[in-house]
């Protein structure tokens, strides 16, 4: 019992110091909390269970991470969930849910109303189907940020925690894991191409019904600072170039990709409005990487095709893993492996993000998102 009333003192504290804190100009939001896939996973996945999970807890991964460890980031290094963290201030990106909750519920709490928390998962889709059972669904990184609120309410009380989560951000990227799957299925069934246009309205009205049923949800448990990241050009990735003879993108994923984002921005201006309070910045990472390929040599890249970490052509036929090879200079590479960006690229896109060139983020950049009241 005293144990817990000297947590419970400790945390009322953290929350009373955090919330002086974020009256300063310019200090970091209290807290982020991450939703999304493995372009922001930092280790959710290396406590699922089964042979299907998708892992980064291996080498050649992290090799340009602190410590050269592999962490469960799909990355060299850091993720683009670790820039935008450093670029609000924070050291990295909030630790992993399930690094957490496997513990007693003290280290959770503590993490929760001090930083936040992860809870984005390699794989993951905003469709509960999308690689089911090898993954955590957006639906279900809801249900762990619920109880997790839950669980600070308990230890610093309602008022306390709704007042933190106001002013914290809330980061999602999530959505092309979804497409991927949907794009391979097309081409088992080797569907028309009217086929395909029936097919992509019918998964776009699902995908949007999903994601204004996230945010309403996310804002009913107290989020107010929405960052959203739209879909990449799923296209280009490595994975996918190598289907190709010539290594070309895939104008239909791109195509997906593109039409879907058009209509996740339609659909933000649309219910923000519905929700007082709501305050949000949506950045584009499908029009960011389009002018890194149209112009490499502006971000540093010398290679915007192959895998930097992988096997076969383009490194893209095989994970990044012990025996893949490895490229010798990482941040010349656009891409990581076979599906992800390269640290370097993870950090030119958070930095775009945050106060870069207006045609990145609308309607506000991520910054003034961090600073508004």
């Amino acid at each position: 019992m005293e144990g817990r009333l000297r947590l419970q003192l400790c945390l009322a504290m953290c929350v009373q110091v955090l919330a002086v804190g974020t009256v300063v100009a310019g200090a970091r939001p209290p807290a982020m909390y991450v939703f999304g896939s493995s372009i922001v996973d930092v280790g959710n996945n290396n406590y699922l269970p089964g042979t299907a999970v998708a892992r980064a807890n291996r080498p050649y991964n992290g090799i340009d991470f602190p410590g050269s460890i592999p962490t469960g980031r799909f990355s060299n290094g850091y993720n683009t969930a670790d820039y935008v963290a450093k670029n609000m201030g924070f050291v990295l990106s909030p630790p992993a849910y399930l690094s957490l909750a496997l513990n007693s519920t003290g280290p959770l709490v503590l993490a929760a109303l001090s930083s936040g928390v992860n809870y984005a998962s390699g794989g993951a889709g905003i469709l509960d189907s999308t690689n089911a059972g090898s993954t955590i669904p957006l639906s279900k990184q809801l249900e762990y940020f619920n109880a997790t609120k839950a669980k600070m309410v308990t230890a610093v009380g309602a008022p306390a925690v709704n007042a933190l989560l106001s002013r914290s951000i809330f980061l999602v990227n999530i959505g092309n894991n979804d497409f991927y799957v949907f794009a391979a299925a097309e081409l088992a069934r080797n569907r028309s191409a009217e086929e395909q246009r029936s097919d992509a309205a019918a998964l776009y009205a699902s995908l949007l019904s999903n994601y204004s049923a996230t945010i309403t949800e996310l804002y009913a448990m107290g989020t107010r600072k929405l960052a959203i990241m739209n879909v990449w050009q799923l296209g280009c990735v490595p994975a996918v170039r190598v289907l190709s003879p010539a290594g070309a993108c895939s104008g239909l994923l791109n195509q997906l990709a593109s039409g879907f984002n058009g209509a996740l921005r339609s659909l933000l201006a649309g219910l923000a409005p519905k929700l007082p309070g709501l305050a949000y910045s949506l950045a584009d990472s499908f029009g960011f990487t389009q002018d890194t390929l149209a112009d490499p040599a502006a971000a540093g890249f010398t290679d915007i095709a192959g895998a930097c970490c992988g096997s076969g052509r383009l490194g893209g036929e095989a994970e990044c893993a012990p025996n893949a090879t490895l490229c010798a200079d990482r941040d010349r590479h656009l891409f990581w492996d076979r599906a992800h960006p390269s640290q370097r690229m993870a950090f030119l896109a958070a930095q775009a993000f945050y106060d870069g060139p207006a045609k990145y983020t609308s309607p506000i950049n991520f910054m003034q998102l961090a600073q508004s009241s």
